[in-house]
């Protein structure tokens, strides 16, 4: 057994990343180390219709929805009292620059084959190709 101190996990909610979560967190618990939870956000605008423009004041915050919903896949997939350390961070950017940045200060970094969005029949999608690519740390790609 290693002296691993933190494990990354990205999860999105899509069932590949809910595995990845619930193996991550076995994994964690093997080794003594806390569990990091990282839903990651783009932010994209929608093109104005006719001459009326959007106001950002307008558009939904969907930062504090995403924690919530992150908060009940975690609660799902560990439990209400998981035995060991979770920690959750929700962060806008893109999925793939977040988690290797992440991953700088993880012990290893975990994610699921496709999350949401991608094309069917795709081994990998592209987040877990960059992340497999250029992370910090070791990478496990859960099927």
């Amino acid at each position: 057994m290693s002296a691993w101190k933190t494990i990354v996990v990205g999860v999105d909610g899509s069932p590949s990343s809910r595995k990845a979560l619930t193996w991550a967190a076995a994994e964690a618990a093997d080794h003594g180390a806390d569990l990091v939870v990282i839903n990651v956000w783009e932010h994209t605008l929608l093109p104005p219709a006719g001459n009326v423009s959007v106001s950002e004041h307008y558009v939904p915050e969907p930062s504090q929805r995403t924690t919530e919903d992150l908060l009940a896949i975690i609660k799902e997939e560990l439990g209400a009292e998981p035995p060991i350390l979770v920690k959750s961070h929700v962060k806008q950017g893109r999925p793939a620059k977040v988690l290797i940045e992440e991953s700088a200060d993880a012990d290893m970094l975990v994610v699921g084959k496709r999350g949401h969005g991608g094309f069917k029949g795709l081994v990998l999608g592209s987040v877990s190709q960059h992340v497999a690519a250029y992370a910090k740390c070791t990478v496990t790609v859960v099927r």
